[in-house]
């Protein structure tokens, strides 16, 4: 059998998973999603509860619109803004059941190779398909050839630690029963009797912050949530940017979820430290956790920690394919310097697809959130145009992979995160990311209403924290 005849294997039923298979189908390429999850979106169906800061206009894909059409479905108001739950149920379910068979949910790709060849061998490897290793819910396992592999499984199930470090700080792990990585749904009776009336450490300095300390301090003013307050941790010091791009962004429900943060501090809801590096995790006589920083620093103690410093991309299934990463992102070595936060100025990416999401390997591609690696900030989009691009490529029309076009809001914030640990990085009248002054407890001033969050909730407004 020719490879051509085989189907290309979309990893993850998730909008750049089921946007790349409605490229493809459009091209008239044969698409096979896998989902590990039971539901297409299993993903976003984990943060339903926070709302997007994108409106429902730039969330879904035009040839899933089109796609779509004859069955009498209608995008919502393109100018509200869903939730995550919303643009589960009444956008990627929808499109999901439209592709009918060429979705598999409860299915999890534990591998990816080339038939009969692993990642050393050369010869004949370019010429053989590729040989997907899949697991169901039943244990029952399976190898699927495909003609080519898109991996759209973002980044959600591997978040980022506590420990400054990267890797997990010490006492971590067994402190995960006061830990969690999530932004946490108040709404969830369990969830919020977690929280109310209790000291909360919230690590982190992206829109998952932003939205975790809004959250906390619309609890504290609540009947039930007398005593509630956020401890809010960050590893560089306060600046211009530290709470986003505010009344500068384009996207104004991203702008305000910065300023929600700021005014949570403001009412004494939470108080921030900075230039603080989590070490370790120790309790105290009452069980309570206490940080200590690298400098040697301890917090006071807290009821519960939430750790919102982003994800990483999950590559052990990627294992026998030849991948060239970015060693800093884990991202495309081509897509890397675009969106790197060390050079980056988190403003407007550069129009990309096939080309720069490439690899050795050729016929696969790492889109959507998953592209990006450590790198935060991606817009859905972003992911559209990649596997538009990307299906395109597949289908052997250059001409229109190449033609790439993407436009993105700004941020109005400048700088990339490799300034915010220099000591003598000086502020700018842009606002730049900026001096990182020495650990200290602040309370900040200027009110502000709560916004809307990310569709990736581990966005942040500029970079990671």
């Amino acid at each position: 059998m020719s490879t051509q005849q085989l189907p290309v294997i979309v990893v993850g039923a998730g909008p750049a998973g089921l946007a790349a298979a409605t490229h493809l189908i459009e091209r008239g390429v044969e698409p096979l999603v896998l989902e590990a999850g039971d539901k297409a979106g299993a993903a976003v169906r984990e943060w339903s509860h926070v709302r997007l800061f994108s409106t429902w206009g730039e969330v879904v894909d035009p040839a899933a619109e089109k796609l779509l059409a004859p069955t009498g479905w209608a995008r919502p108001d393109p100018a509200t803004y869903p939730s995550g739950g919303d643009w589960a149920e009444q956008y990627l379910q929808p499109l999901a059941d439209t592709l009918g068979d060429k979705v598999r949910t409860s299915t999890t790709v534990t591998g990816v190779s080339r038939a009969g060849r692993d990642r050393i061998v050369d010869a004949g490897r370019e010429q053989q398909p590729f040989a997907v290793h899949v697991e169901y819910a039943d244990g029952r396992e399976e190898r699927i050839l495909a003609r080519a592999v898109i991996d759209a499984s973002g980044t959600w199930a591997t978040a980022g630690p506590a420990g400054g470090s990267g890797l997990p700080a010490l006492g971590e792990k067994t402190a995960a029963d006061r830990i969690s990585y999530r932004v946490p749904d108040l709404k969830n009776p369990a969830v919020r009797a977690r929280y109310a009336g209790k000291r909360t450490a919230v690590i982190g300095s992206g829109a998952s912050a932003f939205t975790a300390l809004a959250y906390l301090a619309e609890l504290a003013e609540s009947e039930d949530g007398t005593g509630t307050h956020a401890v809010w941790i960050l590893r560089r010091g306060i600046s211009g940017s530290t709470f986003g791009g505010g009344t500068a962004d384009q996207l104004p429900a991203r702008g305000a979820l910065g300023l929600a943060a700021k005014a949570a501090v403001d009412k004494g809801h939470a108080d921030a430290v900075t230039g603080f590096r989590t070490e370790a995790f120790e309790r105290d006589a009452d069980g309570r956790l206490v940080l200590v920083g690298e400098d040697g620093r301890r917090l006071e103690p807290v009821d519960e920690v939430i750790v919102l410093t982003g994800f990483r991309p999950d590559l052990s299934f990627l294992a026998e394919i030849r991948l060239n990463l970015d060693e800093r992102l884990q991202a495309p070595v081509e897509l890397a310097p675009l969106i790197d936060p060390n050079q980056h100025s988190c403003g407007t990416v550069y129009p990309h697809g096939h080309r720069e999401l490439s690899h050795p390997e050729q016929g696969v591609y790492l889109v959507g959130m998953k592209s990006y690696g450590r790198a935060p900030t991606f817009l859905a989009m972003t992911g559209y145009e990649q596997v538009r691009s990307v299906a395109a490529a597949i289908a052997g029309d250059l001409d229109s992979a190449d033609r790439v076009e993407l436009t993105l809001p700004e941020t109005g914030v400048c700088g990339g995160a490799g300034l915010f640990d220099t000591p003598d990085a000086q502020q700018t009248d842009g606002g730049g990311c900026c001096a990182a002054p020495e650990p200290q407890l602040v309370q900040l001033a200027a009110p502000a209403a709560v916004g809307a969050a990310s569709e990736d909730p581990s966005a942040g407004g500029c970079c990671g924290s």
